[in-house]
């Protein structure tokens, strides 16, 4: 499945962004989605991730950092993984990716197979 991620940009801190994830390719619906983000200087960590079971997809898994504050959805029709972003901080300006993965556990970076190409989000204080 191939990815491309898009939707970031620059907002203020307390504000709201959608960042959105389109797959191509087959069986899209057979894999576990992820947003991991990737901030200057720093190692690409885990956000949020949704399994693959129904046509919404199952149970989510968030990071620490965001529950409470982060969405993760998707559409299997459309084949699309959305990551709902509220309260955002100022530390969070990152470039967010969203990957594929067929196995456990979604919050290691190793079960990834497939990447989108990233998008930047930006949060001004």
């Amino acid at each position: 499945v191939q990815l491309q991620a898009f939707g970031g940009g620059l907002v203020q801190a307390g504000g709201s962004l959608t960042l959105s994830c389109a797959a191509s390719g087959r069986g899209f619906s057979e894999y576990a989605m992820g947003w991991w983000r990737q901030a200057p200087g720093k190692e690409r960590e885990f956000v949020a991730a949704i399994s693959w079971v129904g046509g919404t997809g199952g149970p989510t898994f968030y990071a620490d950092s965001v529950k409470g504050r982060f969405t993760i959805s998707r559409d299997n029709v459309k084949k699309m993984v959305y990551l709902r972003m509220d309260s955002l901080k100022f530390e969070v300006t990152a470039v967010y990716y969203c990957g594929a993965s067929r196995q456990s556990p979604l919050n290691r970076e190793w079960p990834y197979k497939s990447w989108g190409q990233g998008t930047l989000v930006t949060v001004s204080s």
